[in-house]
């Protein structure tokens, strides 16, 4: 568990998702299905339930190379990281990662608090050695986040998402952890 104050003074709280959470992370997913087009999914387009969540948590907690972090502020989740690892031993040593924050909660830093303790756990591991993720080609902030982090551009995938007729490229970039 991570404490931290952030840029408007309030107190940010990082922990690993439990399946008590479930409900919580249903009504966050939902509610960032509509903030933005940067996200694999947009809004009503996916089933997100209180089930499906507990499922997705459970999976994650009963496996030694998965992980959900939530980031609480104010009761609230305002934004959270998963990765999930290979289940095949020769890909247990990696796995892709995904993020989300709020929009009423981005520029505070929470990103950043979460990248870190992403890395940080996948460290401990000993067995991650690398975070692969995927991200929009012209998802500026997202790419500076994780370039900050070490991240690299790895390959483009063209063509990747269709959103209202248009269709979007994405970088995959990695991580190795065990440098």
């Amino acid at each position: 568990m991570k404490f931290v104050t952030m840029k408007n003074g309030k107190e940010l709280q990082i922990r690993r998702a439990t399946e008590d959470d479930a409900e919580c992370m249903a009504r966050f997913k939902a509610g960032i299905s509509g903030e933005s087009d940067f996200l694999s999914y947009g809004e009503n387009e996916i089933v997100i339930s209180a089930e499906t969540e507990r499922d997705m948590i459970r999976a994650h907690n009963e496996t030694d190379n998965s992980v959900v972090f939530i980031a609480l502020l104010d009761g609230e989740i305002a934004g959270f990281v998963n990765f999930r690892g290979g289940a095949r031993l020769r890909k247990r040593h990696e796995g892709e990662m995904g993020i989300s924050v709020r929009q009423k909660y981005w520029g505070l830093g929470i990103g950043n608090q979460l990248m870190d303790v992403l890395i940080d756990w996948a460290r401990e591991t000993k067995i991650i050695r690398k975070i692969n993720l995927l991200t929009r080609a012209d998802n500026e902030t997202a790419i500076r986040l994780y370039e900050k982090f070490g991240f690299q551009k790895e390959g483009l995938i063209t063509r990747d998402l269709y959103i209202k007729g248009i269709f979007y490229d994405a970088f995959i970039m990695g991580l190795p952890v065990d440098n």
